[in-house]
C-alpha cells in the first residue's frame, strides 16, 4: 500500500471518529499527533492524512453542498457515517487538491468504500465522485432534509 493510500486511510479514521464521537476536528488531530510522534514508523502517512482532514474541515460546508448536489437523492445525514466521509475525502481531493489526479480520488474512495463500508457503498461512492469530477449535477432539484443537515 502506498504512503498516500495509508494517509487517506488514516484521514478517514479520523474524519470518522470526529463524526461519531461528535468531536471537533482541532482534538481529533491533537490526539493523532501524539501517536504520531511515539510511532515514528507511521511518518510517512502522517502529513498528507492531517493535510486532507485539515482540507475536509476547513471546506466542510462547501464539500457537504458539493455531496447533495451529486448525490440524487441523499442528504448528508441520510449517508452512512462512513460513506460520508469517504465521500467528503474525495470531493476535498478533486476540489482542492490538484495534485492528485480526479480518477486516482475517485479510485481510492471507492477502495475504502468496497472494503470499509457497505455492499452498495462503492457504487454509490463511485457514483457521486464521478459526477463531481464530470461537473455533472442535477439542476433545479431540492432534496428534503438537507437544509437541517447543513
Amino acid at each position: 500500500m502506498s504512503a498516500r493510500s495509508k494517509a487517506r486511510k488514516r484521514a478517514l479514521d479520523m474524519l470518522y471518529v470526529a463524526e461519531v464521537r461528535e468531536l471537533p476536528i482541532a482534538d481529533v488531530l491533537a490526539t493523532e499527533t501524539v501517536r504520531h510522534l511515539d510511532n515514528p514508523e507511521r511518518a510517512s502517512s502522517w502529513d498528507y492524512a492531517r493535510q486532507v482532514v485539515t482540507g475536509v474541515d476547513e471546506a466542510r460546508r462547501e464539500i457537504d453542498d458539493v455531496i447533495v448536489d451529486h448525490a440524487q437523492g441523499w442528504s448528508i445525514a441520510r449517508m452512512p457515517v462512513l460513506d460520508r466521509c469517504i465521500l467528503r475525502m474525495g470531493v476535498w481531493e478533486i476540489r482542492f487538491n490538484p495534485e492528485v489526479p480526479d480518477a486516482v480520488a475517485i479510485s481510492e474512495a471507492v477502495e475504502l468504500a468496497q472494503s470499509l463500508s457497505t455492499d452498495d457503498s462503492a457504487g454509490f461512492v463511485n457514483g457521486v465522485l464521478g459526477a463531481v469530477a464530470g461537473g455533472r449535477a442535477p439542476s433545479g432539484r431540492t432534496v428534503a432534509g438537507d437544509q437541517e443537515s447543513r
